[in-house]
């Protein structure tokens, strides 16, 4: 399964595509069952709002196949990493899982650093020395933030989300 989904992120970073087709590449589910699934008024509903796109799954692995063309998904990736520390229960895993997440997203020179302020990273670096539930909810907002004013007008623009509404109403004609 790593492996497969390794050859898709390599296969996306080796060709910089626009298409309806990367975005099946990465669905949660086999990707024609998925884009049965997808009604049209769904996908129609994320452009209502970046918030109502981030909770569909298959909005969210749109967003994601349009970032990848961007080579910018390490934002779509932070966020979702700090979605999944906030389910955290465990305070003996927090730490760990924290600092994991410091270190490949807001560290200078991070593996897949996200674009922050100086402010933003030092407050985080603090918070998570204490690590808590809302250890990254500023530079987490801070993201969102950009993602919706930047990324996600692009995206509703984009050959992925005009293809994909386009394929979803096909298959009620």
């Amino acid at each position: 399964m790593k492996t497969s989904w390794m050859r898709t992120r390599l296969g996306c970073l080796s060709h910089k595509s626009d298409s309806c087709s990367d975005f099946t590449a990465i669905l949660p589910d086999k990707p024609n069952r998925a884009l049965k699934r997808l009604s049209t008024e769904e996908a129609t509903r994320w452009a209502d709002s970046f918030d109502v796109l981030l909770s569909h799954k298959y909005g969210v692995a749109a967003f994601r196949a349009f970032l990848k063309t961007e080579f910018s998904e390490e934002n779509l990736e932070f966020w979702l990493a700090c979605e999944e520390f906030k389910k955290t229960r465990s305070t003996a895993k927090l730490a760990s899982k924290a600092h994991r997440i410091f270190e490949e997203f807001i560290d200078v020179q991070a593996p897949r650093e996200v674009n922050i302020d100086f402010q933003t990273r030092e407050v985080t670096r603090k918070n998570v020395q204490e690590a808590s539930l809302s250890c990254f909810d500023e530079a987490q907002g801070k993201v969102h933030s950009l993602m919706e004013k930047d990324s996600y007008p692009r995206f509703l623009r984009s050959k992925i989300y005009t293809d994909l509404l386009t394929q979803t109403q096909r298959r009620l004609s």
